[in-house]
């Protein structure tokens, strides 16, 4: 998403928890002649999120066009059996990685009354409950983004601002590919359910993140598009 944008000419920040695979984003994007600057946090940590949405505000704003793109499935187990410090390790990671982003610079984006793009990306988890699968409190997390981003897109929608979400299914990204060495036997019964017969790759989903940020979705707000191969249509 990050080069999709940088393609049709944005500049852009970034932030993880790896700084040598941030800077191998970051070249890419200045290799087609953008701006990219770099912030190595842990979203999934209120504070330090808080911290680093703040400083970017105040050293790179304003900002236009905000995706968060945050998440994982922290755990696999039974719902009885997860302790309660996984389950807010997870709302955090999938859930309050999104509202704090989204709270910091809505609100620059209303005071400088200046329209926006906001872009969430849930899942199709938050839609069904996964087959093979536990860690319920990823699903959860997932809803709780879909129905978040309805509420900005209401509250927002007078000053111009846009909330959409994106709820993709299984792509092949790194974390999936790790899941992948782990958990083999989840992903090929994954794929098995999508009409389409494969996963989904990461550059297929940046075009999408492109129009919701473009104006050619000046009349879209509040929406949670699937891109699942046809997973959630069988």
């Amino acid at each position: 998403m990050a080069l999709a944008m940088a393609d049709v000419g944005a500049d852009v920040v970034i932030t993880g928890r790896t700084a040598e695979t941030l800077e191998r984003t970051a070249e890419e994007i200045r290799a087609r002649g953008r701006q990219a600057w770099t912030r190595v946090v842990d979203m999934g940590v209120p504070d330090a999120c808080e911290q680093a949405c703040v400083e970017i505000r105040d050293t790179l704003g304003p900002i236009d066009i905000l995706v968060n793109n945050v998440g994982n499935r922290v755990t696999s187990g039974a719902i009885q059996d997860e302790p309660q410090a996984t389950w807010r390790q997870s709302i955090d990671l999938n859930l309050t990685s999104v509202v704090v982003p989204t709270r910091i610079f809505g609100a620059a984006m209303i005071a400088d009354a200046r329209p926006g793009r906001i872009i969430n990306i849930a899942s199709i988890s938050g839609l069904i409950a996964n087959r093979g699968i536990g860690g319920r409190d990823y699903e959860t997390a997932k809803a709780a983004v879909i129905q978040f981003t309805r509420c900005a897109a209401v509250d927002w929608a007078p000053h111009g601002i846009t909330v959409n979400a994106i709820c993709p299914g299984l792509f092949m990204t790194d974390v999936n590919r790790e899941w992948n060495e782990r958990r083999p036997d989840v992903i090929e019964a994954f794929v098995r359910n999508v009409p389409m017969g494969r996963p989904g790759n990461p550059p297929e989903i940046g075009p999408l993140a492109v129009y919701l940020a473009s104006q050619g979705s000046s009349y879209v707000t509040g929406a949670a598009i699937v891109m699942d191969g046809g997973y959630t249509s069988w």
